[in-house]
C-alpha cells in the first residue's frame, strides 16, 4: 500500500509523527511532505529532529517541488492523509490553489477519486472554516478533526495521539491495533461506580428511558 502523507505548520506534530511511525510499523509505504512552517512546528512542540521525521517515511519531498511524482494523478497511491491540516491548507484545497506540493497532491487525491483525510487542526472554528469543510466534506474528503476519546480514559497525551492517530488509520482501510475499540475487547468501563459492560448497558437502559 502507498500512501501520502503531509504535515502542515498547525499545531500538533505529534501527530503527524505518530502516523508515520504506525505507518511504518504497518509496513506501508509512506511519500512525505513537509512543508516550510511544519519544519518550525516540529522544533517547537517536539523533541524529535526535522531529520527523524523524515527517516520516518519512505521517500520525502520538498512542498516546492512540483514536479514530484506524487504531483501527477499517473503516480498511483492509495490516499493521502494531511496531519495536522491548517485552515490555509484546507482553504487552499477547497479551492483548487495548487501552489505547492501539498495542495497539488491533494487535488489530484481528489480528482482521482482517492481517499483524502484532512486531520484539521483549529479551534474555535469560523463559518469560513466549517464553509470550507463543508464543501471538501461534500467533494469526497475525510475532515477529521483530532478530537479527545473521553470514553477511551486516556491518562496521557500519548494515549490521545495515538487514539487519533488509530482513527485515522481507520479511515484508510487499514488493519491495526494501535487502539482499545468499544465493547470489542469487552474492558470494563465505569458507569455510576465500577461496573462490567453489560451491567453498564443495563444501567443507561434503566436510569435514562
Amino acid at each position: 500500500m502507498r500512501l501520502v502523507v503531509a504535515m502542515t505548520g498547525a499545531t500538533g506534530a505529534a501527530l503527524g509523527i505518530r502516523l508515520l511511525e504506525a505507518l511504518g510499523q504497518l509496513g506501508i509505504e509512506t511519500h512525505l511532505i513537509l512543508s516550510d512552517w511544519a519544519r518550525a512546528t516540529i522544533k517547537m512542540e517536539t523533541d524529535t529532529s526535522v531529520e527523524a521525521v523524515r527517516a520516518l517515511a519512505t521517500h520525502t519531498y520538498s512542498a516546492r517541488d512540483l514536479a514530484a511524482g506524487i504531483s501527477s494523478g499517473s503516480f498511483r497511491t492509495d490516499g493521502m492523509v494531511v496531519c495536522p491540516c491548517s485552515m490555509k491548507t484546507l482553504a487552499a484545497i477547497r479551492i483548487g490553489f495548487s501552489d505547492n506540493l501539498i495542495t497539488r497532491a491533494a487535488d489530484v487525491t481528489l480528482k482521482e477519486r482517492r481517499k483524502l483525510v484532512l486531520v484539521a487542526r483549529e479551534a474555535p472554528l469560523s463559518e469560513i472554516h466549517l464553509e470550507n469543510m463543508h464543501y471538501l466534506a461534500r467533494a469526497g474528503a475525510v475532515i477529521f478533526p483530532p478530537m479527545v476519546a473521553y470514553y477511551a480514559r486516556p491518562t496521557s497525551v500519548d494515549e490521545v495521539t495515538n487514539y487519533v492517530v488509530g482513527r485515522v488509520i481507520d479511515q484508510l482501510g487499514i488493519e491495526h491495533n494501535l487502539i482499545n475499540r468499544w465493547k470489542e475487547d469487552q474492558t470494563p468501563v465505569r458507569v455510576n461506580g465500577h461496573r462490567h459492560l453489560a451491567e453498564a448497558d443495563d444501567w443507561l437502559v434503566n436510569n435514562h428511558r
